[in-house]
Formats: structure tokens, C-alpha cells, sequence
């Protein structure tokens, strides 16, 4: 623990002054010194970030973060009143310098203009606790960078600073503190939130610990990928019934655009960011994380408990949901992620002519404020076409639980 080292400190130090008239005049000054340096690295180190800032951050919103320092406790005790912890916005660039020179410089100038950015840093006497907590911080704006090439706003990165002053009891060392929060994409306009978010996804799951702010690789292995995907899945949705194998496959024919290929010629290659979220998937107006970011809304506000009990197949494409459904009886129906459109859920069915040809039909996706209206469980009570989900399951069956009582009377 940190208070141990300080108190390991203390005790070498007055060792030392003990033995200063054998140490001589040469000698002592230059332990000395090693000891403040010693003591400025520990106690620097143990100033951290207890409640990030939101990573995706819009101006003109009010914001909460926290930092707090460890050795607070046991080192200001004698302070006449508290320190104050300022809070600035800085760019990628700073951020670099400040890492670069160990945190020994300080900033010459915010990026952003904070509201209430400054807070006292106060001891608890109850929990033992030095902390200071910004509970009304405001971005009020920010002073955009010049972008790398195709770079868009969404993909520039900054950080808040948090910075203080203290003066150590009793050695009297004057240190000055400084902590970076987690990478942090400044928005104005809620459109550019789903951008903003791949951003930040792909920066917390694809950076080393140790690395310059902040650099991320631009290729990352489909494995690296799949269980970002899955883990993003699963948190988002509040669910424990994550990606299967063949979710994987189909949504590395998507990232790809490669239907040819087996799921384990997948296994062996990387994806960049660009096929993440910069390149419009073919015949479509958006991008692989703008599609999979709108079925993660999707599922978490409207299918969630569908999901959950493994009733929607999801990730599969219309063409093998054709494969699967084709040698089905009449009326068996399975549940897909739209293609076509962000955000959607759609319902293929089998439907056989008096020839015996089949035919497989794709309801027209129902989207979020569909289902707000009218629950995806009551929807498939109300289509008499559809009678089992695949493979056989009666739909009643299957569904029965989701089905609201209310309606009872169209059944």
C-alpha cells in the first residue's frame, strides 16, 4: 500500500539525517535529494482518475468525473486549507508531450473551454479518502485540431487533465500533480454520437496499456474483433446469451465482403478501421459499425428477452435464411437482422404454392418505434401465415410468453 511506502520513506530518511555527520557535506545533500525524487515519482503516481468523464462527450452538457489522491491522507494532513484541482481539456498532441516529459510540464493552453473546472481536493475523515469531485462540469466548447487526411471529428481524441499544486508535510516539497482521463471524443451534435462511440470502442479494445496517447493499431486480428463484438454485444444489451460461431462467419462475410471464403480462412485475417467504420458497405449508405451499432439499439430497447430465450437467429443472411427455409413446410419462419436497413428486424417465412414450389417471403423490417407500438411477439400472433419458427417450433409455443395478455382478443 502507498501509505507504507511513504511511512518506509520516512523512517529511511530519518536514518539518514541521523547519520549525517558520518555521511559528510558531499554526500547527504545528494541522498537527500534521491529521497525527494524518490517521494515526488510515489506520490505523483498515486493521483488517479476515480470516475472518468464520459468518452463520448457533447458540448453544453453537464458532465461528473472524480480524482483522487491516495496519499492524500497521510501527506496534508497540516494543509491551512484544501488544494484545488483544476480540470482542462487537451488535445492527442498535448496529451503525447505531457506523457513524453513524465507529466513535468504543464499545460500551456486548454483546448476547450470547461464551466466549474476547478474543485477542492478534501479529506474524509469517515472513509479516509482524498478526493475531489466535479459534479457540474459543462464542455461550453472546444477548439477543433487540423485533421490527418480523411480524418473526421469524430475520429479526433482528446483528454481531460486534472492538475494540482501541494505542498508535503513536514519535508515542505512543493509537487505538481497531473492525471489524464481516458481518450475522449468531444460531439455538438447528437448525430455524430454512433461515430463517435466506434471511436472509442476501438481505442479501448484494441490499445496497449503502455503506449503514447493515443495511438491504437489500424489493423487488428478478426479474433481480436469477434470478441469485442460479442463483449459489446452482451453489455449493451444486458443480456448473458452472447455471439454464436455462425453469427461470427456472417458477420465477417459483411466486414469483408467476401462470401467466398470458409469461416476458418476468417480466422487467419485482420480487419482495419477503415472496413470498421469508415467504408460504406457495398449497395448500402452506411458503415459495418453503423449497421451493427443500430441492431445493438435495437435489441436492447425491443428484443432483449427475445434474444435472450434464443428466439431470434439475427445475424444470418437473407440468402441462407432461403438455404434453411426452402425445404421447410409451409408457414416456418425464423427472425433476421435487416440488411438493407439500420436497426431493423425482419421476419422470413416459407410460403408453398398448389404446384409445391416454395417461395421465401421477407416481411418489410419492423424498426424501434414499430415495436414501441406494438410488441414483436404480438406482431407474429397477429400474421396467421406464420405457424413454426425453425426449425418446428409451434409459434405459440415459442412465443407464448411474449405475448401481451391485453390483446388476447386477436388470437
Amino acid at each position: 500500500r502507498c501509505e507504507n511506502l511513504v511511512k518506509v520513506y520516512v523512517q529511511l530518511q530519518q536514518q539518514v539525517m541521523a547519520a549525517s555527520t558520518e555521511l559528510g557535506p558531499e554526500l547527504l545533500p545528494r541522498l537527500l535529494e534521491r529521497f525527494n525524487e524518490v517521494l515526488s515519482s510515489l506520490v505523483k503516481s498515486s493521483f488517479l482518475v476515480e470516475k472518468q468523464p464520459p468518452q463520448v462527450l457533447k458540448t453544453q452538457t453537464k458532465f461528473q468525473a472524480s480524482v483522487r489522491f491516495l496519499l492524500g491522507p497521510q501527506l496534508l494532513k497540516a494543509a491551512p486549507k484544501p488544494y484545488v484541482v483544476r480540470a482542462d481539456m487537451v488535445t492527442e498532441k498535448q496529451a503525447r508531450e505531457l506523457e513524453l516529459s513524465n507529466y513535468s510540464n504543464t499545460l500551456s493552453e486548454s483546448t476547450g473551454e470547461i464551466l466549474h473546472n476547478t474543485v477542492a481536493l478534501e479529506t474524509n475523515p469517515t472513509s479516509g479518502t482524498c478526493c475531489a469531485n466535479f459534479k457540474n462540469v459543462l464542455l461550453k466548447k472546444i477548439k477543433r485540431c487540423e485533421r490527418k487526411g480523411s480524418e473526421s471529428v469524430t475520429e479526433e481524441k482528446c483528454a481531460v487533465l486534472f492538475s494540482t499544486n501541494v505542498t508535503l508535510t513536514p519535508s515542505n516539497l512543493s509537487i505538481h500533480l497531473q492525471v489524464l482521463s481516458l481518450p475522449i471524443v468531444v460531439i455538438v451534435h447528437g448525430n455524430q454520437d454512433n461515430n463517435a462511440k466506434a471511436t472509442v470502442l476501438w481505442d479501448n479494445a484494441f490499445s496497449d496499456i503502455e503506449r503514447v496517447p493515443f495511438v491504437v493499431a489500424e489493423r487488428v486480428p478478426w479474433d481480436k474483433m469477434c470478441d469485442t463484438l460479442n463483449l459489446k454485444f452482451m453489455a449493451e444489451v444486458q443480456t448473458n446469451k452472447g455471439l454464436l460461431k455462425e453469427h461470427y462467419f456472417f458477420l465477417a462475410q459483411k466486414i469483408f465482403n467476401d462470401h467466398s471464403a470458409s469461416p476458418e480462412d476468417f480466422q487467419s485475417r485482420h480487419v482495419s478501421w477503415a472496413q470498421f467504420n469508415k467504408e460504406i458497405l457495398p449497395g448500402r449508405g452506411f458503415t459495418f459499425w453503423q449497421w451493427f451499432d443500430g441492431v445493438l439499439d435495437l435489441t436492447k430497447r425491443c428484443l432483449k428477452s427475445y434474444w435472450s430465450d434464443r428466439l431470434i437467429m439475427g445475424f444470418i443472411s437473407k440468402q441462407y435464411v432461403c438455404k434453411l427455409l426452402s425445404m421447410e413446410a409451409d408457414g416456418t419462419f425464423l427472425l433476421r437482422f435487416s440488411d438493407s436497413e439500420i436497426g431493423g428486424v425482419t421476419i422470413a417465412y416459407v410460403m408453398r404454392g398448389k404446384d409445391g414450389s416454395s417461395q421465401v417471403e421477407n416481411i418489410q423490417p419492423f424498426s424501434a418505434k414499430d415495436l414501441s407500438i406494438r410488441s414483436l411477439g404480438d406482431r407474429i400472433r397477429d400474421l396467421g401465415q406464420l405457424r413454426n419458427l425453425y426449425p418446428n417450433i409451434p409459434k405459440d409455443q415459442a412465443f407464448g410468453s411474449h405475448y401481451n395478455s391485453e390483446w388476447g382478443w386477436l388470437g
